[in-house]
């Protein structure tokens, strides 16, 4: 029985701090309509920071505490509202997640950046020095006393803020119907600052409270939001009480199997995987409209034509032989990666560009292909390569029947949650029998992962797993360009449109999203097998949730619905990191800060770099005589830098430049011709003074 006191003091602790945590979440979505998934993010640089101040500076405690939550804390929060959130309010639900998956990439890289992960930094409990509570045979330190007693402040506080105060009626208001509160006398930007600013106060406590019982580590700190996601959850994103009760119910959930859970070699992951699990759980078992409500602001999904499509196909192939030619063997390790990766991102393609599904997954059913191959292929068979792409497919269409229940931000999640539970206990699990079958995993380890036996020919060598993932990539952009032109990329869009409408005339939702979950994960293993190819050893820590964002963020920068953001994302991920890497350990993360900062002015381009790209090198492709110039400056190029007569950097200057001038040349002798009011926004971008122009021919006439 004491033992069983001790365990519920701990879990009331922990819930303590994901109710402050969790109430900072629900506050922010109710009153900005914003699902925060940086706010553990915030947590964590706040606790950072208070090392910092506290231990690095030696400043005093109340001095450290009163900078952090009453200057620092607000000080970003507001930053994060005018700078970041505001310009994509007008904009749809996804973008606005994109806006946060970015926010919580660049703090987990700036964190990084900033303080050395690899030097320990401990940080003490609050009065550490006096003896524990007793009540009755179970002790309770000061610290886990002064963290319940934050929560009860925290839960009385937000209650009279928002049913005593004016800023809580408007806050509230605005929750409800911001053009309604607007009309009667509140101030819905007022009342969106205010939630940030405490959103990210009560994130800083969560985090400043919380960082002395665990490792001061910024991926760790962050990814402890899944327990409040947990709880918020709990309380349908807009119920307090509610999300109080789910963090006592995750709280106690890991502090009892802390203490009861059988000790093998199977179930320490399930601890830690617990509130991911419940997590899953909730969603599942909490159906609410604002579950399943949809974003109305859709981004188009350009049709890709045959001739543009063959193009990319060879461009994948022209740039792998350019590749192989040009670096040398150790170059070709380091950049090997482009087409694999390239492979992985083509698989949001699909499923988020076409169908507006969004998974934060892709990564981790990547991790199970690598896995499958490794153990099938291990000497090179290539049957298994095929049987790789239908283990993760099969994978994907699990995925896709409890995801039926749910869309936007709640399917994000879900598909965040889901990756977790990869990460910290199916990956983490030694070898098992299922029905007589043996299965193995990362078996606690590494895999070795080897190049497949092409009728013959062994696959070994960086360059010839170079042009085998550069083959697929550009098989892979082939078939996703006919999947929409084709009758089922019409029903993805349809489903993406209006899911209502789509079974309305007769379609099968299940099945579309079964379908297109399955192909996506295929591609995804597929992708993941020639990563693991390239990398020769793989481990679980390399398919994990948080490394896997910056893809997800480089294809939505490159646009979801493009078929070549699998090729530029491979591009974008690698080649900045290769080279930001040879400045010295210094820079590690300086390439994870900077696609976050992209993915940050999304809302400069929502339709996706590639898009803009398309618009500004047209009149070079339409210009034949120029086109051909561009291919012989690139070719000779090319041949300088193979022969190597003159350095690659140089001839790699020498060939953009000469590019961009001749880009500016096309674009200078292109004389747009104006369209007709018809095909306004169709064969050119609506643009916003289009609307007067028409008002005023419609009133003439």
């Amino acid at each position: 029985m004491d033992q069983f006191l001790a365990f519920t003091v701990v879990g009331l602790s922990t819930a303590a701090i994901y109710a402050v945590i969790g109430s900072g979440l629900v506050l922010t979505h109710t009153t900005a309509g914003v699902f925060n998934f940086a706010h553990g993010a915030a947590g964590m640089l706040a606790a950072f920071a208070y090392w910092q101040l506290a231990v690095g500076w030696g400043w005093p405690v109340p001095l450290a505490l009163a900078a952090v939550l009453l200057v620092l804390a607000p000080a970003f929060g507001l930053l994060v509202e005018r700078v970041l959130m505001r310009p994509v309010q007008a904009l749809g639900e996804a973008e606005r997640l994109v806006m946060t998956v970015a926010l919580l990439t660049g703090c987990i890289a700036l964190a990084r950046w900033v303080w050395d992960p690899n030097t320990p930094r401990p940080l003490s409990p609050f009065f550490a020095d006096r003896p524990a509570l007793r009540l009755g045979p179970t002790a309770v330190t000061w610290h886990q006393a002064v963290t319940m007693a934050v929560a009860v402040a925290v839960a009385a506080g937000l209650w009279f803020l928002l049913h005593r105060t004016r800023a809580g009626t408007e806050m509230r208001a605005c929750v409800d119907d911001r053009a309604l509160a607007g009309l009667n006398g509140a101030d819905p930007l007022r009342a969106g600052r205010l939630a940030w600013v405490l959103g990210i106060q009560l994130a800083a406590v969560g985090g400043i409270l919380i960082a002395p019982t665990v490792a001061l580590d910024a991926q760790q700190l962050s990814l402890l939001i899944v327990s409040a996601y947990t709880a918020a959850v709990f309380g349908r994103l807009r119920s307090l009480p509610l999300t109080f009760l789910g963090a006592v119910v995750v709280g106690l959930l890991e502090a009892y199997l802390a203490g009861y859970l059988p000790q093998n070699d199977y179930l320490p992951g399930l601890r830690l995987a617990a509130p991911a699990l419940l997590l899953l759980l909730a969603l599942l078992a909490f159906p609410h409209r604002r579950l399943r409500g949809r974003d109305r602001r859709l981004v188009p999904v350009p049709l890709p034509g045959r001739r543009g499509a063959l193009l990319l196909a060879a461009a994948v192939l022209v740039l792998a032989l350019v590749l192989v030619t040009v670096l040398s063997e150790d170059a070709l390790v380091s950049y090997g990666a482009i087409f694999a990766l390239g492979v992985i991102a083509l698989s949001y393609v699909p499923l988020a560009g076409y169908a507006g599904q969004v998974s934060l997954c892709q990564l981790s059913i990547a991790g199970i292909g690598a896995v499958v191959w490794g153990h099938l292929g291990a000497h090179g068979e290539l049957w298994a390569l095929p049987v790789t792409a239908c283990v993760t497919a099969a994978v994907g269409a699990l995925i896709a029947v409890p995801a039926l229940r749910l869309s936007g931000i709640y399917l994000a999640l879900g598909t965040a949650a889901f990756a977790v539970v990869l990460d910290r206990w199916i990956f983490t699990l030694p070898a098992f029998d299922v029905l007589g079958v043996r299965i193995a995993l990362f078996d606690q380890g590494s895999v070795s992962v080897t190049g497949p036996d092409l009728f013959g020919l062994r696959l070994t060598t960086p360059a010839q797993l170079l042009c085998l993932a550069a083959v697929c990539l550009a098989l892979a952009s082939l078939g996703v360009a006919a999947l929409r032109r084709g009758r089922f990329g019409r029903r993805l869009i349809a489903l993406r449109d209006s899911e209502a409408a789509y079974a309305t005339l007769g379609g099968r939702l299940l099945g579309a999203r079964v379908a297109v979950f399955a192909l996506s994960a295929g591609i995804a293993g597929l992708g993941g097998a020639l990563y693991g190819m390239q990398l020769q050893t793989v481990t679980a820590e390399q398919f994990n949730l948080v490394a896997g964002l910056p893809i997800f963020l480089i294809a939505v920068i490159a646009g979801l619905g493009s078929v070549g953001a699998g090729l530029l994302t491979g591009l974008a991920f690698v080649v900045p990191t290769q080279l930001l890497g040879e400045l010295g350990s210094w820079a590690q993360d300086l390439s994870a800060l900077l696609i976050a900062l992209a993915g940050m002015g999304l809302a400069h381009s929502p339709s996706g770099v590639i898009a803009r790209l398309r618009t500004e090198w047209a009149p070079l492709a339409r210009s034949r005589t120029l086109l051909g110039v561009t291919g012989g400056v690139l070719a000779g190029c090319w041949l300088l830098a193979a022969t190597g007569a003159v350095n690659g950097w140089l001839v790699l200057a020498v060939a953009l430049a000469a590019t961009l001038a001749l880009r500016i040349s096309a674009a200078a002798r292109h004389v747009p011709t104006e369209l007709p009011p018809e095909w306004w926004g169709v064969r050119r971008p609506w643009r916003p003074e289009d609307g007067e122009v028409l008002s005023r021919a419609t009133a003439a006439g």
